[in-house]
């Protein structure tokens, strides 16, 4: 069986570790989001594909979900010490290594797609990990207020914590990004597509921004994993990305924005039981069920439900 999922950061890492589990004899590739990614210090720093190889991988910081495990932070000292900025992006020793051979890579010539390959020969995740393109593409936040000040997504996420509201959110190159080699395959050579928990405007919409992507993934069985609890994002900002665009912060509403012309299934926590009659979701079958993802085992079910409903869409 061939498993496609588009993919964020700390949500979708953890639901991929559930998806191996689930369905060990598949063969999975992940789309990683790319609109994240910032350079810093001179160095390129993709934090969602790095966020799901080093989860996948056994390097991640469980207790927060991104960064290295038992990690150091020596540079960023030495870094304060000569007033090197930004300080607001914690960049830990251990990440620093991998980011420095990134960027010679890069600086060598090889692209994303290539690098992501070989920092993966290290970390064997157990998935094939594509960038969504090996071109240029950032998320930047045009700030409410009269000025309109752009910023990049990470300065408004992690140094803002999105308090100042976001006016427009701007996936800025991907309408002349191309697909990375091997994207567009993988999604048409995908018996299902997977939606993971990721937050729907900056990684799934940023990933289908790229051209040939979202047609491409609409043409096959998608389902997907609400990021959405009782109203509520299960982590993180969402409800500040979905205000930007007009969509309320709820299972259904986030399900109505992907639409039946999209997304085949849909699955929503107990909370949000409601959804499964909701009219705006008319063409999408919703099916209810715990979503936290606890722990392993629970994360594990989440998966298998998702892909038991595609499987079972597909058959009709």
């Amino acid at each position: 069986m061939r498993i496609t999922v588009p993919a964020g950061g700390v949500g979708a890492a953890r639901f991929l570790r559930g998806l191996r589990r689930a369905a060990p004899e598949a063969e999975i590739t992940v789309i990683g989001n790319t609109g994240d990614d910032i350079t810093l210090f001179g160095l390129r720093v993709c934090p969602d594909l790095d966020t799901v190889m080093y989860t996948l991988g056994g390097g991640i910081n469980e207790d927060q979900g991104w960064g290295r495990d038992a990690e150091t932070f020596s540079i960023r000292a030495e870094l304060a010490a000569y007033e090197a900025s930004p300080d607001w992006f914690t960049l830990g020793d251990k990440d620093f290594a991998t980011h420095i051979r990134r960027s010679q890579l890069l600086a060598d010539g090889e692209p994303l797609s290539a690098v992501t390959e070989a920092l993966g020969r290290r970390w064997r995740p157990g998935v094939r990990l594509l960038p969504m393109s090996d071109d240029p593409v950032e998320t930047h936040v045009v700030l409410a207020g009269p000025e309109g000040r752009v910023v990049h997504f990470q300065e408004w996420w992690v140094r803002m914590h999105a308090a100042t509201p976001a006016a427009q959110i701007v996936a800025s190159g991907a309408e002349r990004a191309r697909p990375a080699p091997g994207v567009l395959e993988a999604i048409e050579a995908a018996d299902v597509v997977l939606f993971p928990p990721s937050n729907p405007v900056v990684s799934i919409g940023t990933i289908l921004a790229v051209p040939g992507i979202r047609a491409a993934v609409a043409a096959r069985t998608v389902v997907g994993v609400s990021p959405i609890i009782g109203g509520s994002p299960v982590r993180g900002m969402a409800d500040a990305c979905l205000a930007a665009i007009g969509v309320d912060t709820s299972a259904a509403a986030v399900a109505a924005h992907y639409g039946p012309e999209l997304i085949d299934g849909w699955l929503v926590d107990d909370e949000d039981k409601a959804a499964a009659d909701d009219p705006a979701l008319a063409g999408i079958a919703v099916r209810v069920l715990p979503l936290l993802m606890r722990d392993l085992p629970a994360t594990t079910a989440i998966a298998r439900a998702a892909l038991d409903l595609a499987l079972e869409l597909r058959e009709r």
